[in-house]
C-alpha cells in the first residue's frame, strides 16, 4: 500500500543498523527488500530462549550455510551478546548483516558490542506525505503517520494500545517500573510543552520528582526513538538568542492522545500546533533519506523574535503557519533572521492557495513546499 522511500542502498555491500520507533514498519520493509534473507526475530520467544542461552548458534548455523543475502536479526537489542559473533562472521565471513531494533539504549546501557564503525546505520520513520497515495492532511494531523494509525478508523484505540505497550514493556525493561504513574505524568508535562522549549525545572515541579529525573526520562524517550531534541541556532549571533532545546515527539499522536485532542482542524486551536509537528515531521525525514543529514535547529531571540526551523547551517529558515492567508505580521523572525544571515532562503509554509513573494521571503502552500521538498528543490 506504501511505497517506501528508505531502501538501504549501502546493505548491497555493508552490515547495518537499521533501527525505528515500533510500529513505524521495518520488519515489513525488510522482508519486501529481502525476500531471500535468512531472518531471525528475536521478538519469537522460541528464538529468543535459544540465542539468549547460545549465542553461537548464530555462528554454527551461518558456516553451514552461507547466506548469499545479508541476514536480518530483528530486534537486536533484545540479545545484545548476539554482537560478538556478528562482528566476528563480518570479520572472518565476510557475511553481511541488517541488524533491526526499537531502542539502542539497551545495547549501550549493556556495553554491547556495536560493532567498531563497521555497520552503517540507518532509521524509518513515521510515513511522510511522499509515500502515501491521495495523501490527506485531515488524517495525518489526526491519526498520526505510522502505517497502522494512519489509515485506521478508531485510530485512538490503537495509539492508546501503543502507549500502554510503550510503557508495560520499554519502561520496565528500563527499571523504572516502581514509578510507572510518575512517568506517565512526566509524558503528559512533555506533551503539553511539544515542540516547545523544555524546561527541566518546570516539568520536575509539576510532576513531583528531580529535574535529574526528568533528564534521564527524557534520555529514555530519545534513546527510544520517540522523541528527539532540536538544538537552538547559535551560529554568530548578532542578537542575544535562547540556548535550551526543543522537544518533538516522534509522530503527532502521541501529543494529540496524551492531551486529549478533540478533532484537529483548520481553524481551531490545536491545529496551528499539529500542522507544525507534521511539518517537522517530513523535513527530519527527508533529512535522513536523502542523504544530507542536515541539522534541524530553531531560532529565537531574548526578545521573543523566533523562526521555527533552521536547516543545515543557515541555508534556510523556516516558518510554518496554519493560516490561511499570511500576513506581514507573520513575517517578523524571518525578516529578523535575515538581518542576520543575508544569504539564507527563508520560506512561510501555510494553507495559502498561491505561491507569493513578500520582500524575499517566499510563502508557499504546504503542498508545494513538500512537492519541492521531496524532489530536494528546498535544500540540497
Amino acid at each position: 500500500m506504501y511505497k517506501r522511500i528508505q531502501k538501504l542502498e549501502l546493505s548491497k555491500t555493508e552490515t547495518c543498523f537499521f533501527l525505528g520507533p515500533r510500529q513505524t514498519g521495518k520488519s515489513t520493509l525488510l522482508k519486501k527488500l529481502f525476500p531471500r534473507s535468512k531472518y531471525y526475530d528475536l521478538l519469537l520467544s522460541e528464538e529468543f530462549e535459544r540465542f539468549s542461552k547460545k549465542p553461537a548458534l548464530l555462528r554454527e548455523e551461518l558456516l553451514a550455510v552461507p547466506p548469499k543475502a545479508p541476514v536480518i536479526i530483528d530486534e537486536i537489542q533484545t540479545v545484545p551478546t548476539l554482537l560478538n559473533e556478528v562482528q566476528w562472521l563480518i570479520v572472518n565471513k565476510n557475511i553481511r548483516f541488517i541488524l533491526c531494533g526499537s531502542s539502542a539504549r539497551k545495547l549501550r546501557r549493556t556495553g554491547a558490542n556495536l560493532l567498531g564503525g563497521r555497520a552503517v546505520h540507518y532509521e524509518l520513520f513515521p510515513l511522510v506525505s511522499n509515500e502515501i497515495p491521495k495523501f490527506d492532511i485531515h488524517k495525518a494531523l489526526n491519526n498520526g503517520l505510522l502505517p497502522r494509525h494512519y489509515s485506521a478508523n478508531k485510530a485512538k484505540k490503537l495509539i492508546h494500545a501503543y502507549i500502554g505497550d510503550y510503557l508495560k514493556e520499554e519502561i520496565s525493561a528500563e527499571a523504572v517500573s516502581r514509578n510507572i504513574s510518575v512517568f506517565s505524568r512526566f509524558l503528559e508535562k512533555v506533551a503539553f510543552s511539544n515542540g516547545e522549549i523544555v524546561n527541566y525545572n518546570n516539568i520536575a515541579s509539576d510532576c513531583g520528582v528531580s529535574s535529574p529525573t526528568v533528564k534521564n526520562y527524557f534520555k529514555i524517550l530519545s534513546d527510544t526513538l520517540l522523541g528527539q531534541f532540536i538544538p537552538s541556532f547559535r551560529k554568530k549571533p548578532k542578537r542575544r538568542v535562547i540556548l535550551a532545546p526543543k522537544f518533538y515527539f516522534f509522530d503527532i499522536s502521541l501529543p494529540n492522545f496524551l492531551l486529549k485532542r478533540t478533532e484537529v482542524i483548520q481553524g481551531n486551536e490545536v491545529f496551528g500546533k499539529a500542522f507544525e509537528h507534521f511539518i517537522f515531521q517530513e523535513i527530519k525525514a527527508y533529512s535522513h533519506y536523502s542523504g544530507l543529514e542536515y541539522e534541524t535547529a530553531y531560532w529565537r531571540t531574548a526578545s521573543q523574535l523566533e523562526v521555527d526551523f533552521i536547516l543545515g547551517g543557515g541555508e534556510v529558515a523556516l516558518e510554518v503557519k496554519g493560516v490561511k492567508e499570511v500576513l506581514p505580521g507573520h513575517l517578523k523572525g524571518l525578516r529578523a533572521f535575515g538581518e542576520e544571515y543575508s544569504s539564507c532562503k527563508r520560506i512561510v509554509v501555510s494553507l495559502d492557495n498561491n505561491p507569493r513573494l513578500i520582500d524575499g521571503i517566499e510563502i508557499l502552500p504546504w503542498k508545494i513546499f513538500l512537492d519541492r521538498l521531496w524532489s530536494g528543490k528546498i535544500i540540497h
